[in-house]
């Protein structure tokens, strides 16, 4: 059953036009007919099984008959990823969303080789946005993660001390796994997860997000590339705190 975003929130009963870039691809790609079965997605929370009534031209309206179980989880993951080259971006962008976080916010750390200036940085963040919305049609997931342009440092600093629980792997931790963590902060429902870049983060950074409060946790033996890492902590925490 294919999936599409309304441009507003949605109610049973209620028929909706797709938007127009929905549509198209409703219509043209995958031409759909009156009388087809799909998921309506309305980005606030809401999902439902809907009947298109109408498909004309490139106008797709849809009569929302049902509304789905809600498939959100009962924790709030942000992750802060050391801001590395735009593939890796992408693709962690796309697997924290079919994960379940709420947010990626990338940051330019001391070994991030990408260096975008604010422009670049805002491009960036659309596309982005894009893949996610993407990725959470393809698992329809009611809400797409969000995407934040780059930040600096001290701005990152800043943001991830305000989360109930900052945690980050690292190589150089000591023997303290996440599920040891988890045994110690059972009911944590805003976690933040900070990961180095391509280069690692600096021993520098980890001192400060230790002083902010951070728990920093070992992910095994072997270093792991930094995409690698961002999953695998993602789906460390959605397991122990969320719903996987």
């Amino acid at each position: 059953m294919h999936s599409f975003y309304l441009d507003a929130p949605g109610a049973v009963g209620q028929v909706a036009a797709l938007p127009k870039d929905e549509a198209k691809h409703a219509a043209k790609v995958l031409r759909l007919r009156e009388g087809d079965a799909v998921c309506a997605l309305d980005g606030a929370g809401g999902r439902f099984s809907a009947e298109v009534v109408r498909a004309q031209g490139e106008r797709v309206e849809l009569r929302l008959t049902a509304e789905l179980p809600p498939n959100e989880p009962p924790v709030r993951l942000t992750v802060y990823p050391g801001l590395p080259k735009s593939d890796k971006l992408e693709f962690m962008v796309q697997k924290l969303t079919e994960l379940g976080a709420a947010a990626c916010v990338p940051v330019v750390m001391a070994r991030s080789v990408a260096r975008p200036d604010a422009r670049d940085g805002e491009k960036r963040r659309e596309r982005l946005e894009r893949i996610a919305r993407e990725a959470a049609k393809q698992c329809r997931r009611a809400r797409p993660a969000e995407v934040d342009a780059p930040l600096d440092w001290p701005r990152a600093l800043e943001r991830m001390a305000g989360h109930e629980l900052l945690i980050v792997p690292w190589e150089g931790a000591g023997s303290l796994r996440m599920g040891e963590l988890r045994a110690e902060c059972p009911g944590a429902k805003d976690i933040a997860i900070a990961v180095g870049p391509e280069g690692g983060i600096s021993e520098e950074e980890v001192a400060a997000l230790r002083a902010h409060g951070a728990r920093v946790v070992t992910l095994g033996p072997r270093i792991l590339r930094a995409e690698t890492a961002v999953v695998a902590s993602a789906a460390l925490a959605m397991a122990l705190w969320g719903d996987l």
